[in-house]
């Protein structure tokens, strides 16, 4: 027996509130309920799309026909059919999309559910950056309380046998072992910072962390550097660590400023700090309603293709003199909002976007 259209709008209305286009087809592929993201992407209204058979929307309808016959609710073990095709689009290019097709149980109904290429490739990515950065975490906090305590017995034995050493010369060498054990206990305090302070949270406006690290950047480039701002002053209050945030966009901002030192010497080195809210968007395999989505964008050469996507690896730098803490220490402050930082880069403009989630 068909389903009625009201029917199927009140019971898959939820499907409304997905970014990924989603439709629901009978047994023979007629469409029953079109999501609002499907008709905008097919530029069709859906009682338009409603009746209508779904197979002639994409490039290679044979192969839905299969899925639709491969997917079936009504048997206790039902097979899922995914690939990849165009969806065909009026007076437009295809999108090209991959589909996957799974019955809904105990019905005669198949859901249809496709991710443009593009959005799928990008959420791919969010995922490894998340699993990346934890496991650089743990190797990170390990690493460094194994350094830590052998580095103090050296420091302490270079002191010990300096105050029996009479020679000045000789002295000269336990102090710089002294110096050196002293740089390294920096590097490890910088390592372990995000674990030793607690989470303070508090009503923060993102504004105030943005002009905060503005006004602190240009203080140390007072010539030659430019930050811009393109702020969205609708976004509103969240809880956060202001401390942290700050800590994290300075940490990227003064990258960027660094790597800009040929631009700032000529005086055309810019930085445009910008923000907006973005809907149903997921952060490590979770949906979010809405989302702080801030860039730090500068006009410098791009990352080195080398490093390109080891660049939130601790210790990896571009820069001479780099310690390549930078990076992921801001990744750490901002996963700790249970965000994310990603990068695009290329001669000419490298854009780091910050994703927090919004209440």
């Amino acid at each position: 027996m068909p389903l009625d259209v009201t029917v199927a709008a009140q019971r898959f209305a939820a499907l409304d509130l997905l970014s990924t286009l989603a439709v629901v087809v009978d047994a023979q592929g007629c469409i029953v309920f079109a999501n609002a993201a499907l008709e905008g992407a097919v530029g069709l209204s859906r009682r338009m799309l409603e009746g209508a058979e779904f197979a002639p929307y994409l490039s290679a309808p044979s192969l839905l026909r299969a899925g639709l016959d491969t997917a079936d609710g009504q048997r206790p073990s039902y097979a899922a059919m995914s690939f990849d095709t165009g969806l065909q689009r009026p007076a437009q290019d295809p999108l090209f999309v991959h589909v996957t097709v799974t019955a809904v149980e105990h019905t005669d109904l198949r859901l249809i559910e496709l991710w443009v290429l593009e959005q799928q490739a990008r959420q791919d990515r969010e995922e490894r950056l998340v699993e990346q950065a934890q496991a650089n975490k743990e190797l990170v906090r390990n690493l460094a309380h194994e350094i830590k305590n052998p580095l103090g017995g050296i420091r302490g034995a270079a002191q010990l046998l300096e105050m029996d050493l009479e020679s000045k010369e000789l002295k000269e060498y336990t102090q710089v072992i002294i110096h050196e054990a002293d740089r390294l206990q920096s590097l490890v305090d910088r390592l372990l910072a995000p674990h030793r302070h607690p989470h303070q949270l508090v009503d923060l406006n993102i504004h105030e962390v943005c002009e905060r690290v503005r006004s602190l950047v240009l203080l140390e480039y007072p010539q030659g550097l430019k930050i811009r701002r393109d702020y969205d002053i609708s976004i509103p209050e969240f809880k956060g660590d202001r401390a942290q945030l700050i800590q994290a966009l300075l940490n990227i901002v003064q990258n960027a400023a660094q790597v800009l030192s040929e631009k700032v010497c000529t005086g055309d080195a810019e930085i445009t700090l910008r923000t907006r809210v973005v809907r149903q968007v997921t952060i490590g395999r979770q949906r979010h309603r809405l989302a702080l989505e801030l860039h730090v964008i500068d006009n410098g050469p791009g990352v080195p293709d080398h490093i390109k996507e080891r660049i939130f690896y601790p210790l990896v730098t571009g820069r001479d003199g780099g310690s390549g803490l930078g990076l992921p220490l801001a990744q750490t402050f901002i996963q700790r909002h249970h965000g994310l930082i990603e990068c695009e880069s290329m001669p000419g403009r490298t854009d780091f976007r910050i994703l927090i989630p919004l209440p």
